[in-house]
Order: structure tokens, then C-alpha cells, then sequence
């Protein structure tokens, strides 16, 4: 079994991953902060340590290129040096990502790679636009979300409402201080 491509993203209750005017050094948007309180537990034995371990422990990364300029590049190392895939639409010439990073601008030559990469560990999925490429192509199977009891009322989104129906199948629920972390598989 290949490994799985899985989207990691913590939300709002009305569908926002990040608040307002998003935007470098306000990387998160105004109040979207909030959606990362339960990471205060990532050290914990508890369960938001658990998924924090779980999230930690994955292969490869596979990022949009916002989110990936966004967050500074990671300075080229995401976690313990897995590569990092980075899809994009358009590679400047000479524009050479730090690192373990290499851009894609082909959906599924990027799954394949970050498969690849993985092993047997599971592919971590970062931003809204690469989690949307994949599974228009066919190539995301789980998304973990986190699911956290806020509303606020504008930002960014995580799925856009002009896609298709996609049925997903909740494999695992559990609750976290400040987050409720729901496993979904995607039905192809």
C-alpha cells in the first residue's frame, strides 16, 4: 500500500483556516490565532499530543506555494528534513527552493513524488489550494481536520462551495482541549 496523502488543517466551526488579511507577518489573519490554541498540548500525553506525534511523524509534505512563501519557506526543513513538495502554477527561472523543497506544477508528478518519499508513512497536505488540487485530481485520501469551537466570521476558506460533492467516511473522533480532531477518508 502506497503511502496516504493527508490533509492536516485546523478550522473554524464556519470553515475558515485562517482569519482576515492573511498576509506575510500576519500569516495566520486577524484572530486566526485562535484555530492553533490546542497545540499548546502538542507536548502533552494527552490527545492533542497524540495527533500533534502523528502529524509529526509523516514522510513528506506536500504544500501550495502560498502557504510555502507564506511560512518563510520553512527555511527549507518542514520537520526532520522530509522533503518538502511544493505545488505551484509557474517556476521563475532561477527561483530555487531551500532545502529538501522542490516545486511541481503537475498535481500528480507531485503526489507521486511525495508517495514515493514517504515510505510507508503518511504524506502531510499544508494549504487550502494544494488540499483543492489534490482531490479534484483524485489524489487526496484522508483529511484530518481540527475542528475548533470559534466562529470567525470571515477569512480564508478551506473548500471553496463551487466544487464537486465529495463523499468522505469518518474513520476516527477525538476530542482534544480546544479541538476536535476528525479523520475523514476521501471516497474516490
Amino acid at each position: 500500500m502506497s503511502a496516504a496523502i493527508r490533509l492536516y488543517m485546523s478550522m473554524s466551526l464556519d470553515g475558515f483556516i485562517a482569519g482576515p488579511d492573511d498576509q506575510p507577518g500576519q500569516e495566520l489573519g486577524r484572530g486566526g490565532g485562535r484555530l492553533f490554541n490546542w497545540l499548546d498540548d502538542r507536548l502533552s500525553p494527552g490527545v492533542n499530543g497524540q495527533v500533534y506525534g502523528e502529524l509529526m511523524a509523516t514522510g513528506a509534505v506536500i504544500s501550495g506555494r502560498r502557504t510555502f512563501e507564506l511560512a518563510g519557506r520553512w527555511n527549507g526543513d518542514h520537520h526532520d528534513g522530509v522533503p518538502i513538495h511544493v505545488l505551484t502554477h509557474h517556476v521563475e527561472d532561477g527561483d530555487v527552493p531551500p532545502g529538501s523543497a522542490t516545486f511541481y506544477t503537475d498535481v500528480g508528478a507531485c503526489a507521486d513524488a511525495a508517495r514515493a518519499a514517504a515510505g510507508d508513512r503518511a504524506v502531510m497536505v499544508h494549504g487550502a489550494a494544494a488540499a483543492q488540487a489534490l482531490l479534484r485530481a483524485g489524489q487526496l485520501d484522508e483529511m484530518e481536520l481540527h475542528l475548533v469551537p470559534v466562529l470567525l466570521g470571515a477569512g480564508r476558506r478551506l473548500f471553496a462551495t463551487d466544487g464537486e460533492r465529495v463523499e468522505l467516511e469518518l474513520v476516527r473522533r477525538l476530542e482534544g482541549r480546544d479541538a476536535t480532531h476528525l479523520r475523514y477518508r476521501v471516497r474516490h
